[in-house]
């Protein structure tokens, strides 16, 4: 995830429920920033995360472990997770809807699928 954190085409701040939802795979605590190196990309997602927050968007992140019942409720990451396993993971949902399986989405990414979830 290289993208430049640049706020084009965000959608408006009046969507409501989780807009993006970061199902995680097993990490060592809830945003990966632990441990004696750090990951860029995970660095790079929580940098984008603070990103959506800031310009009003709703960010949820789950990991199996801590929050199964987030996973059990949503269909279509349980099929994922069924069929692919682990490998599945990280699963990105916007606005209801699956638009990333087995690597972190880029913001560009979320803006288009945040653009496209407010226009339906």
């Amino acid at each position: 995830m290289s993208d430049a954190i640049t706020l084009f085409d965000m959608p408006s701040k009046n969507m409501t429920k989780a807009q993006v939802e970061l199902f995680d795979p097993p990490m060592c605590c809830p945003t990966g920033l632990c441990g004696p190196s750090l990951d860029q990309t995970l660095l790079d997602v929580n940098e984008m995360i603070l990103v959506l927050k800031n310009n009003g968007i709703s960010v949820e992140r789950y990991q199996m472990s801590g929050s199964p019942q987030a996973f059990m409720n949503n269909p279509d990451v349980m099929r994922l997770v069924r069929e692919q396993q682990m490998d599945a993971l990280p699963i990105t949902v916007v606005g209801g809807r699956v638009i990333k399986t087995s690597a972190y989405p880029t913001l560009s990414e979320i803006q288009i699928a945040l653009n496209e979830s407010e226009a339906s």
